[in-house]
């Protein structure tokens, strides 16, 4: 599982810092979360492939969260795109786009597919074979959705001298690595257990941006294993979360410890501050595992066995 952070501060854009905007590779897929002013700018410093998107997922219709989506619609149409895009965002997401597409007449020529979220409660919003993505139920100034990407249960792994010794025949392997019991060529059952090993871990990863500080989402993200949770401000600063509905990083590392999540990571921060180490030391005297995103930078997670 790869996470490259495109954008990863609040409110306007600066020359060294973009607004949130993010992409995870996870099983195949390539996601783009958010997309902030200047994100196709950062996939192509990225050398992100454009090709490769096929779902865009926005958290909720601040601009910093979505203001870079028309233009990247755009250049995929004059990039002659074909495959379909698939947009989840919030309800309006579908009026806003095409408002702007119809009156540029600049309408696509692949199909442009809108997924408009309503639900205040946590609903699954895409599946297949290999994923599973949630919506995370935020609070913040308007209706917001954070969220969780789920990796499928792997297939079990074969033990091929146990399996060899069992006389089991290959046609059989498939079913085995999907954990059931079989027959072998002697008319005998054999235990699914026996002849094979547990299977690699699954992985998770949940994000959360924007919101207060929200123990409700804990249910959630629950023993996920990366949580990316906005901590827009310090704890100096702490008065002016419940007004704009933003968590410190004190909050954040709260919610990965209360979550049981393995690994933290902060971002969406106020431009109002000068570097990020505070915000790394705030979080770390409630959570030991704790990284910084940082425009530009990646992340790779393996699991653990």
């Amino acid at each position: 599982m790869k996470l490259t952070i495109l954008g990863c501060h609040s409110a306007t854009p600066r020359t060294n810092t973009n607004p949130t905007s993010q992409v995870l590779e996870i099983k195949n897929h390539m996601f783009l979360i958010d997309c902030g002013e200047g994100t196709q700018v950062e996939l192509r410093r990225n050398k992100i492939k454009f090709s490769r998107i096929k779902r865009i997922f926005i958290s909720h219709l601040h601009g910093d969260h979505y203001f870079g989506l028309v233009g990247l619609v755009s250049t995929f149409r004059l990039l002659t795109r074909e495959t379909e895009l698939h947009v989840y965002g919030p309800k309006g997401i579908k009026e806003i786009i095409t408002l702007q597409l119809k009156l540029s007449d600049s309408w696509t020529n692949f199909p442009l597919i809108f997924h408009e979220l309503t639900s205040k409660e946590s609903e699954l919003i895409f599946e297949d074979d290999k994923v599973e993505v949630y919506t995370i139920p935020l609070k913040h100034r308007i209706y917001t959705n954070g969220f969780l990407f789920k990796e499928k249960k792997n297939e079990r792994k074969l033990d091929i001298n146990a399996v060899l010794n069992a006389n089991i025949d290959k046609a059989y392997y498939q079913k085995l690595k999907q954990g059931a019991d079989v027959v072998n060529e002697d008319g005998l059952l054999v235990k699914n257990e026996s002849v094979t090993k547990e299977p690699i871990p699954s992985m998770s990863y949940a994000y959360c941006s924007d919101t207060v500080y929200n123990e409700a989402i804990i249910p959630v993200i629950n023993n996920a294993t990366v949580l990316y949770h906005e901590s827009t401000f310090l704890d100096k600063n702490e008065d002016l979360c419940e007004r704009t509905k933003h968590s410190t990083a004190r909050q954040a590392a709260t919610i990965a410890k209360m979550a049981n999540v393995k690994t933290l990571i902060l971002g969406h921060y106020s431009t109002r501050y000068n570097g990020y180490e505070d915000f790394r030391l705030e979080a770390k005297s409630v959570f030991d595992n704790v990284l910084l995103a940082k425009d530009g930078k990646f992340f790779t997670f393996e699991p653990s066995v």
